[in-house]
């Protein structure tokens, strides 16, 4: 809930260019993005609320953290366009695939999509710390989010019905209970 509430608060922070304050909000909002699953599970507190409501929080804290890139870095942004747009439309598919087929967005929390978001809140949050972003981080970021997304949109291709907490494709057939295709 924080990160829903939080992400409004960080654009108005940007706006009135209060960016020591943005990016120190912005890494409690990161920070909370690593523990608030493992908390939840360790008290016996998941919900599929609670899992819709992380998705939203996690999409929320990313969007408000590239605005920041493009307010903040906007010639890193302009020279790495072409990854931040397939990120962008690999993103749109998916979502757009979910949504037809279940009617809502996604939260399958697969370990890809942890990694990925795990890259990019440390890529994002150094790259408001440091004078020049990390082109190591960022093209690992970037390539394990591409990755992600694929295998979310494989997710939503081969999963019937809405679900959450799905560890990833390679775990499927175990989740399914449906012998591996070769």
């Amino acid at each position: 809930m924080y990160r829903v509430i939080a992400a409004p608060l960080l654009v108005v922070l940007l706006l009135y260019k209060e960016y020591g304050i943005f990016k120190w909000l912005l890494g409690v909002s990161f920070f909370t993005d690593l523990i608030d699953g493992y908390l939840a599970r360790k008290y016996k507190v998941t919900s599929i609320f609670g899992a819709r409501l992380d998705s939203i929080g996690d999409d929320l804290t990313v969007l408000v953290a590239l605005l920041g890139l493009v307010i903040l870095k906007p010639d890193f942004v302009r020279e790495q366009k072409w990854v931040f747009i397939t990120i962008g439309v690999l993103f749109v598919i998916q979502t757009s695939f979910a949504l037809i087929r279940y009617k809502k967005v996604t939260s399958f929390h697969t370990y890809l999509a942890k990694a990925a978001a795990l890259l990019q809140g440390v890529f994002l949050l150094l790259a408001f710390f440091f004078k020049e972003p990390s082109m190591f981080l960022f093209y690992s970021a970037a390539i394990i989010t591409m990755v992600e997304l694929v295998e979310e949109t494989m997710l939503v291709y081969l999963l019937p019905q809405w679900t959450t907490n799905i560890k990833g494709l390679f775990w499927l057939p175990k989740i399914n209970e449906i012998p591996p295709k070769l």
